[in-house]
């Protein structure tokens, strides 16, 4: 067995790098809209780093075809990389809400979802998520929590009592670039908030919850 000390660094970052491309090129094929989306993203968006990206994108698709889901709730719609690979798996008549606080996102959001096949299905929102979720009826089935990680506890109180027993809370972005592994400073507050979320969620009692060292950390939450 060999020693994780002694293992280069550079090394394991350029594995870790072909892990992922041969995984993805082993997994399902990513639509063409999607495609196109995510160079659209690279080329006219900042940040385009919080793309879900391939890989994240088809575990997305994947799950919801799993739960089959009749209504889904996603925070954080970014450029609607998420919205599409989770809107794969809704039932014929099934809706999705995707809400956003970004106006200067929505040009390239509505671009995709009206050429997507769920252009009917999808209902996105424009505002803060802390007004917008009490106002959109529930229950959902499927929940995708990817937005200010400080309110990351505040959309996790509000989701729950709208989901069905059985549906599933989704966080990204949980291990926030291995932060969460050390003492936080005192100003850091997203950091704070996501060590004190993963915590909670390991002993909240109306949850199982599942934390995967997948990307930057994503959380499945199964609601009992």
């Amino acid at each position: 067995m060999h020693d994780p000390k002694m293992i280069n660094p550079k090394f394991t970052e350029a594995l870790s790098e072909q892990w992922v491309n041969y995984a993805t090129e082993n997994s399902e094929t990513i639509p063409e809209i999607l495609v196109a989306l995510e160079r659209e993203t690279h080329q006219k968006i900042l940040q385009p780093r919080m793309l879900s990206g391939a890989l994240q994108g088809r575990l997305l698709s994947l799950i919801s075809h799993l739960i089959s889901p009749k209504l889904i709730i996603e925070i954080g719609t970014y450029t609607g990389y998420a919205t599409l690979c989770l809107a794969e798996g809704l039932r014929e008549k099934g809706k999705i809400h995707t809400l956003d606080i970004n106006e200067e996102l929505v040009p390239i959001q509505s671009k995709f979802f009206n050429k997507s096949p769920f252009k009917d299905q999808i209902i996105s929102h424009l505002g803060p998520a802390l007004d917008l979720i009490p106002k959109i009826s529930g229950p959902f089935d499927l929940a995708f929590i990817d937005a200010d990680k400080v309110n990351y506890d505040t959309y996790f109180e509000m989701l729950v009592p709208k989901m069905n027993q059985g549906g599933l809370i989704l966080s990204d972005n949980v291990l926030w670039s291995g932060k969460v592994l050390e003492k936080a400073d005192s100003k850091d507050e997203s950091t704070i908030a996501l060590q004190l979320y993963n915590e909670k969620l390991k002993n909240d009692p109306r949850v199982k919850t599942v934390l995967l060292p997948f990307r930057d950390g994503l959380t499945l939450s199964w609601v009992c």
